[in-house]
């Protein structure tokens, strides 16, 4: 014999220690590997949170620059809706305030059946017309909505202080009224409202001031630049900003001069629709 039985013993003795050594180094490998694993993933969780909180914060920061800039709070909920201001608000620095859902009320206010006048001025102030308004407006005690011109309130600050101290609300038509300019571009629609309410609380000397209002240059549908104005739409809806329109006119864009002619077209553009009445001048 090569070997006896003792050595072949002896052999087997060894390679069954061997085989358990194996054993317990791939077991210790599968283990330290499912370690490695598990902190290899805690540490991709831990940088993902840091950079989603990091994130989250880059945004927040953002748009808190951006209010500030803007003077707006974003809303992402309903509409909201300005609060009528009489003399005693106006005596406490009024500032118009909002309440939920804003533009379904003034949807709302088109098919009502009460019997309503709503007076409203574009365009202005001017410095020739607007004080023979008011005046009218003073004797009859009657109040009205001016939707101005940024680039005209610079120029007339002291009427847009008269307008809104005798209690009349003041609210946004743009700054420039260029519709090649203002149509751009939705952003370009919201940069003419911010500038046109930097002027508003620049003539009321109220850094607090927000219309709130909008009216958008040429109505707010239809025409070429429709797309861009339901994109301005939405983002006019996100800080907050609701807008109206009008159902009748006296046609003085258009060149009537007269009170009959006047009279004529707010009567034309009165039949067929429902009360209330926009009467836009």
């Amino acid at each position: 014999m090569l070997y006896d039985r003792e050595d072949e013993e002896e052999d087997f003795e060894f390679n069954k220690v061997e085989l358990n050594k194996s054993k317990l180094r791939r077991k210790a490998i599968i283990c330290g590997a499912i370690i490695l694993c598990c902190f290899v993933v805690m540490i991709v969780s831990i940088c993902i949170s840091i950079y989603l909180k990091n994130h989250a914060q880059t945004e927040k920061t953002t748009a808190k620059k951006s209010d500030k800039k803007t003077g707006l709070a974003i809303y992402e909920g309903e509409h909201l809706q300005i609060q009528k201001h009489d003399l005693e608000q106006i005596k406490t620095k009024f500032v118009p305030k909002q309440n939920p859902n804003a533009q379904q009320e003034i949807t709302n206010i088109y098919h009502t059946e009460e019997k309503v006048a709503y007076l409203t001025f574009d365009d202005g102030p001017s410095k020739n017309i607007t004080p023979q308004i008011l005046d009218i407006l003073k004797q009859e005690n009657i109040p009205a909505t001016f939707f101005v011109l940024g680039s005209r309130v610079e120029l007339n600050p002291d009427l847009v202080k008269r307008e809104y101290a005798e209690g009349h609300y003041i609210a946004n038509h743009g700054y420039s009224h260029q519709y090649s300019q203002i149509y751009t571009s939705k952003d370009t629609v919201f940069d003419e409202y911010i500038k046109c309410e930097n002027a508003i609380r620049n003539a009321l000397n109220n850094q607090s001031y927000n219309t709130y209002l909008f009216r958008f240059p040429g109505g707010s549908s239809g025409g070429r630049y429709a797309s861009i104005k339901a994109e301005a739409k939405e983002l006019l809806h996100s800080y907050g900003v609701n807008y109206t329109n009008w159902n009748c006119l006296t046609g003085d864009a258009e060149g009537n001069t007269t009170p009959e002619a006047l009279m004529s077209c707010l009567q034309q553009t009165m039949q067929g629709d429902r009360k209330p009445y926009y009467f836009n001048a």
